[in-house]
């Protein structure tokens, strides 16, 4: 259970960094940008990817769709925490199991049990409970940032499905050139800005980057850790790691940050744990 731990504490960490960013004001997206070399750095370091066998031209297409939305969601991860919180914004990450739920009911023809249903319905009920402020207004931006962080993570869990399932590659061997092509895509961005004359360089944010991929990768790389171990028992893995991060999320932002919740939240706070813990059943799937 150390990894998960670990892992747990890295991923509370990543939203404690990007809670910062506007504090200190720091450039978000330049450290977003900066934190992929560094996630690329530490696989290479940490994995010792395969390169004998090079990606087809599908597969890069893949890694391609994968790198882009990573750094997308992750923009949009970093504005959900600035406006939204820590508590809500891991509500909406962690929720986003439902999406692949949902795609193996109806694009892979699973039936679904009562279990299942019976956490879908809970799962949903908590994201429209965990609105900030619990106000329904579609004209604030901050009510919009969690609900595209949970379309997103979910889309993107979808994909990183897909590279397990690849017939050679292995999945950090795949994550290695995902991180390389998120930084390729990243720096060519904040390039394009610069010629604009709308970017001007942040050495703090880079530095901000550095740790952000440093703690974004530990998450990664000690949640793969806890699975190796744990092969048996892979959806103690999955509920733990998401309640964990909900539970630390949540007593950081509320005692570190002073985030405030009205009572729909909080319900939203119980219906997602208790949801997480039904969708992670055996039995549910």
């Amino acid at each position: 259970m150390i990894y998960i731990c670990i892992a747990i504490i890295c991923s509370v960490i990543v939203s404690i960094n990007l809670k910062l960013f506007k504090r200190y004001h720091t450039n978000a997206y330049q450290a977003i940008v900066f934190n992929y070399p560094t996630a690329a750095i530490l696989c290479l370091i940490g994995f010792k990817p395969d390169f004998d066998v090079l990606p087809s031209t599908n597969e890069w297409a893949l890694f391609a769709l994968i790198a882009a939305l990573l750094l997308s969601i992750f923009y949009f991860i970093g504005q959900s925490v600035a406006h939204s919180g820590i508590v809500l914004t891991a509500i909406a990450q962690r929720l986003s199991l439902i999406i692949p739920v949902l795609a193996a009911f109806f694009l892979f023809n699973e039936h679904g049990t009562t279990l299942k249903l019976a956490g879908l319905a809970l799962g949903f009920a908590a994201l429209y409970a965990s609105k900030p402020s619990g106000k329904t207004g579609l004209k604030r931006s901050d009510n919009w940032y969690p609900f595209i962080v949970f379309l997103g993570t979910g889309l993107i869990d979808i994909l990183f499905n897909l590279l397990t399932k690849l017939p050679v590659l292995s999945f950090t061997t795949s994550l290695f050139y995902i991180f390389i092509i998120a930084a390729f895509f990243g720096f060519a961005s904040l390039y394009v800005q610069y010629q604009k004359g709308v970017l001007k360089f942040e050495v703090k944010a880079a530095f901000a980057g550095v740790v952000l991929g440093l703690f974004n990768f530990g998450s990664i790389y000690f949640y793969i850790k806890a699975l190796h171990l744990e092969s048996h028992r892979p959806s103690v893995v999955f509920s733990s790691l998401d309640i964990g991060v909900i539970f630390l999320g949540s007593l950081v932002g509320i005692a570190l940050f002073k985030e405030k919740l009205n009572t729909l939240n909080r319900a939203g706070l119980l219906l997602a744990l208790i949801a997480i813990v039904i969708l992670n059943l055996p039995d549910a799937v």
